[in-house]
């Protein structure tokens, strides 16, 4: 499948609707907390055991984003939605089955392994392209697109609990919520696939200002750079901190307010969820377009110093005010949508455009990682405090304490990364930019000459 290159006069900006229809529909995966409290009551399931479908996802997420990377660029965008339509679509479609024969392996294998195939390769599928469309503006660009991934939830979630009541929390009527989602995401998706295009070889658009190509690193070179593993270790602790709440979303204010005077219901808690969803959304584009103008390691600073300072407040204040929790709740999930939409920029800065997809794709791997230990933290601390007979916010403690130790590790990360060195930067003639004119052979030795010297 070719991938389609835009005609004379195509407007770039017809671009991010395209990539937003296939991060809305696998943006689901952050309303999975919903279908929990009912899978462990139809299946007879523990907390840790109804997280791992989502768990399994968000590994395959970042795997096949890895190892699809450099096919992704290869074989353009439209192939890539094409294949995380089917994938997607398909892992609700086995999940409907498993829940129907009260199979959960079946749901383990559909939405987690088949399913996060289709996250990863969906995710990012259009980065690239994004950044090669918007090469004046790369964080507000992919900003744009993947605040859909983080937003995908606000849909989601108050559509699944509708339809919970309406089928029945039972496994039959998880089943038909399945099956539901299955069909209906991939007639959105299909619309992303139709629409999406390449800029031509010359600049995109008009209107779009030339820029210098800057360093051009290939994917098999950043693997092997400190700044790549540098970010890893940044974008896999604040994805963690993330996550842990967001997996566990709805029955942790459930739990933190059990004992109050107005204890959270389950319609309240799918209300909560869709808000942080909201707040995903908006940070990915907000803080990731802020990121264009402050830079991507000031915006870092944001994210894991005051993220931290949040968890602190959680974890000393949460369960005395709602509002107070909601509020830092809500600031945290900003921060950690941002982390995601800045992330492409900050390696466009480093690493260039040449290969951005493939590197990205790589970088992923820290969600997969990210995936594992959010939700294993909180639930199986959760766990356990629950068996020694705590309850209530006692439940998490433990766990708040340890991400705040985690995002104070991920900020240390961020203030060590430097440029890249021009050792590592391709030849000019292997990595022209496709937005601005090629540079001569003497001006790409000032360039490099003019690079800081560092690791």
């Amino acid at each position: 499948m070719s991938p389609p290159v835009a005609p004379p006069g195509w407007s770039r900006w017809l671009v991010p609707p395209a990539a937003l229809a296939v991060h809305l529909s696998i943006g689901q995966a952050y309303a999975w907390s919903v279908f929990k409290p009912p899978l462990e009551a139809a299946l007879d399931l523990s907390g840790t055991q109804s997280a791992l479908p989502f768990q399994l996802g968000i590994v395959m997420l970042g795997l096949s984003a890895a190892f699809g990377g450099t096919l992704v660029e290869r074989r353009g965008p439209r192939w890539a939605m094409t294949v995380a339509l089917i994938c997607f679509s398909s892992g609700f479609l086995l999940s409907a089955l498993g829940a129907a024969t009260e199979q959960y392996w079946l749901i383990v294998l559909g939405y987690g392994f088949v399913g996060g195939i289709g996250l990863g390769i969906g995710y990012i599928s259009p980065v690239s392209t994004l950044i090669k469309w918007f090469p004046d503006r790369p964080g507000m660009a992919t900003g744009i697109a993947i605040m859909g991934f983080g937003g995908g939830a606000l849909i989601a979630s108050p559509w699944s609990a509708q339809m919970l009541e309406s089928f029945g929390s039972d496994n039959v009527g998880i089943a038909y919520a399945f099956l539901v989602h299955g069909l209906t995401y991939a007639v959105f998706m299909l619309l992303g696939v139709l629409l999406v295009r390449v800029p031509p070889t010359a600049r995109p658009k008009a209107d779009a200002p030339a820029v210098t190509a800057g360093p051009q690193v290939s994917a098999r070179t950043a693997v092997r750079t400190p700044q790549f593993w540098l970010l890893w270790i940044v974008l896999c602790m604040n994805v963690t901190a993330g996550i842990g709440i967001l997996e566990k979303a709805a029955p942790m204010i459930t739990d933190f307010f059990a004992d109050s005077s107005a204890p959270v219901s389950a319609t309240a808690a799918a209300g909560f969820v869709a808000l942080l969803s909201a707040a995903n959304m908006a940070g990915r584009i907000g803080w990731s377009t802020t990121s264009d103008l402050i830079g991507r390691k000031n915006i870092y600073r944001v994210y894991l110093g005051v993220g931290a300072l949040m968890y602190a407040l959680i974890w000393s204040l949460g369960d005395s005010s709602k509002p107070l929790f909601v509020l830092a709740a809500l600031v945290i999930l900003s921060f950690y949508g941002g982390g995601f939409a800045t992330v492409p920029a900050y390696l466009k800065d480093l690493f260039g455009t040449y290969q951005v997809g493939a590197i990205h794709g790589r970088l992923l791997t820290a969600w997969s990682t990210a995936g594992v230990l959010g939700p294993l933290i909180v639930n199986w601390v959760a766990d356990r405090q629950e068996e020694a007979g705590k309850h209530g916010p006692s439940l998490y403690g433990v766990s708040l304490v340890v991400m705040i130790g985690l995002l104070a590790v991920g900020f240390v990360a961020n203030e060590l990364v430097r440029p890249v060195h021009p050792r590592h930067h391709e030849p000019a003639a292997h990595a022209p930019a496709a937005d601005a004119p090629a540079a001569t052979s003497k001006e790409a030795a000032d360039d490099r000459r003019e690079q800081p010297e560092s690791a």
